[in-house]
């Protein structure tokens, strides 16, 4: 019997007991060799496209390109993707001083001078211009509504650009079903409004539509990019250490929809159904519980209906540094925060949206958060229950169950996609 395990959390490792319970298993992203050069695996993937030309044809004969990252909340190794995209773009004739890198950072808070150089790295700060997507003061365009009723507004830079493309890496994500592909325009350029009305698609959603691949999320975003002119992405993925498996070029959709071939092989995992409780770690994403939260979705795959899940994250920068707002309403039941999203009760309708899901898991399971960042009073406005640490959580646990509570453990939850029974 497994009496102990081990959980990231943030740059440590949490060695944690077992006492009282029965651990059903560990589960974490499968154990996946990293590509031995990255470098020639993208260079690869940029010459072998799928659905389209390669890049440098797509280009020759533009004057001007945007190409579009993730920001410090995701693993992406922009610093390895962009520079063979600028080498492609300047080999077809657009001049670097035409060439944008902008940071798609959806309703994300902005990076700092460190974050994007140890993003991006050195080279492509000294070669080409790099800025931010910052949607309380962005430029945007309004595109009107989409056939679902989606108010598509996104940065005026992808139309004034002869040619844009999309990066970034694929993963499980709770309401796209998987990240990247169309994600990087929606909401990564787009104004809080359009990310808000797609999130809610998520949120009315009664499961998580975790590991999906067509889902009316999907559609909205693929819809905006193509509105919008992106018609080319590079997308990776990468195994539990943050390091590159597969690169695929080409075409939005067909290229996206290979890359979650590959991201299938990597975070599936067969996992059990109908457990007592779920330990949900949350690395990578341990920044803030804006993105921690996407431990709560992968557990509720494996916990019982009323059962407990124990979602353990650091947070050093608290619950939402840019939704500071929605700790006043956040603990209200899923219908209530959907009658007030829809009367517009609320002015922060992105926040409103997440705040809803939150809410649906909620009031499926027990929520117990581990966290140094989050102080009780804050995990209360959250609706959550906290523990000093997992033991005391699962003590309280065995303490209340009549025998030993069945227990499975996801160390990394948001790169997680627990396949069960």
């Amino acid at each position: 019997m497994i009496r102990r395990f081990d959980l990231p959390y943030g740059d440590e490792t949490l060695a944690v007991g077992t006492a009282g319970v029965e651990l059903a298993g560990v589960y974490t992203p499968r154990p996946t060799e990293p590509a031995l050069a990255p470098e020639a695996l993208v260079r690869a993937a940029l010459d072998s496209p799928i659905g389209s030309e390669t890049l440098r044809e797509a280009a020759r004969g533009k004057a001007s390109a945007l190409v579009l990252i993730d920001d410090i909340t995701r693993e992406t190794p922009a610093d390895l993707l962009l520079p063979p995209i600028l080498d492609d773009l300047e080999a077809a004739g657009i001049a670097a001083d035409d060439i944008l890198v902008m940071i798609a950072l959806g309703t994300h808070r902005p990076m700092t001078d460190a974050e994007i150089r140890h993003k991006v790295g050195d080279e492509v700060l000294a070669r080409v211009r790099v800025t931010q997507h910052d949607h309380r003061t962005a430029p945007l365009r309004d595109l009107g509504v989409t056939p679902s009723g989606t108010p598509v507004e996104v940065n005026e830079h992808l139309f004034e650009a002869d040619i844009v493309i999309g990066t970034g890496a694929v993963v499980p994500h709770h309401i796209a079903g998987f990240s990247a592909g169309a994600k990087i325009v929606q909401p990564g350029v787009s104004g809080a409004a359009t990310t808000a009305a797609t999130h809610m698609f998520s949120a009315r959603a009664r499961t998580p539509l975790l590991g999906r691949v067509d889902t009316p999320v999907r559609a909205e975003m693929e819809l905006i990019a193509e509105r919008c002119g992106m018609q080319h992405v590079l997308n990776v993925t990468l195994n539990a250490d943050g390091r590159i498996v597969t690169a695929r070029f080409g075409a939005t959709r067909p290229t996206y929809r290979r890359a979650v071939e590959d991201a299938r092989r990597i975070y599936g995992v067969r996992a059990p159904a109908g457990l007592d409780a779920v330990v949900a770690g949350s690395h990578p994403c341990d920044i803030e519980f804006w993105q921690a939260h996407k431990s709560l979705y992968p557990a509720m795959l494996m916990v019982r209906p009323g059962g407990t899940i124990i979602v353990v994250t650091p947070c050093p920068e608290g619950v939402a540094v840019t939704h500071p707002d929605m700790l006043d309403y956040t603990a209200q039941p899923a219908d209530e925060l959907l009658r007030r999203y829809e009367g517009n009760e609320i002015d922060d309708r992105v926040a409103a949206s997440l705040a809803v899901a939150w809410a649906r898991v909620r009031e499926y399971a027990r929520v117990v958060l581990v966290s140094d960042g989050i102080a009780p009073h804050e995990a209360e406005a959250l609706g959550f229950d906290t523990a000093p640490d997992v033991e005391t959580a699962l003590s309280a646990l065995a303490r209340t169950s009549g025998t030993a509570p069945q227990v499975g453990v996801l160390t990394h939850a948001p790169d997680t996609l627990p396949l069960v029974a």
